[in-house]
């Protein structure tokens, strides 16, 4: 780990936070709620810096990740008894965000998306295949037009051992993907005609 107390994510010498909080929400994300409640990220926006997104564990400790503009990644763990000064901090290049966000998220794609199928009436995920023929295959996701063409959302592919959430339109999809996509029944089956023949 690197970067102490204040080590540029906070103020030089006093430690107070900088930024001007630009509002607090709750997530709603299915599978964020702990115990019947939602875990609360507050967003701050730090001038010349990026955002801050922050939220308090279940235990009492509060964590932070600052976006940059220059695509940089801190993880920061605030100090225990001084909930405005950084006790710990770490950087992260993009390809290491990923990878965290990955190891995170990836186990419980498949739990969460069941969660919200049993919650949400009518609405249904699937796991697609690409195939080698199809015409999508080595091309960008968004040229599919999914969401506009059937009103689903793909909302993650998983290649062999490895889960992209949010995949976004550039993403380029591989004969082998599986594609994970939530919608109606019908609206499902619509994408995987798209996916299969166009």
């Amino acid at each position: 780990m690197s970067g102490r107390a204040g080590s540029g994510l906070l103020g030089p010498v006093t430690g107070q936070r900088v930024g001007n909080r630009i509002g607090t929400a709750q997530a709603a994300r299915p599978g964020w709620e702990r115990m019947g409640q939602m875990v609360e990220i507050e967003q701050t926006a730090l001038p010349g810096i990026g955002l801050r997104h922050e939220f308090t564990t279940r235990s009492g400790r509060r964590i932070g990740i600052v976006s940059h503009r220059t695509g940089r990644r801190d993880l920061v763990i605030y100090d225990r008894n001084d909930p405005d000064r950084a006790g710990e901090s770490v950087t992260l290049n993009d390809e290491e965000a990923d990878a965290l966000a990955e190891l995170l998220g990836a186990p419980r794609v498949v739990q969460r998306l069941n969660d919200l199928h049993r919650e949400v009436e009518g609405l249904v995920s699937e796991k697609l295949p690409i195939g080698e023929n199809s015409p999508y295959a080595g091309r960008p996701m968004g040229d599919a037009r999914v969401r506009t063409r059937t009103g689903a959302s793909i909302v993650a592919v998983v290649r062999g051992a490895h889960v992209v959430t949010s995949p976004a339109p550039d993403f380029v999809l591989a004969a082998g993907d599986l594609v994970v996509v939530v919608g109606s029944a019908e609206a499902v089956n619509a994408v995987a005609d798209i996916l299969a023949q166009g």
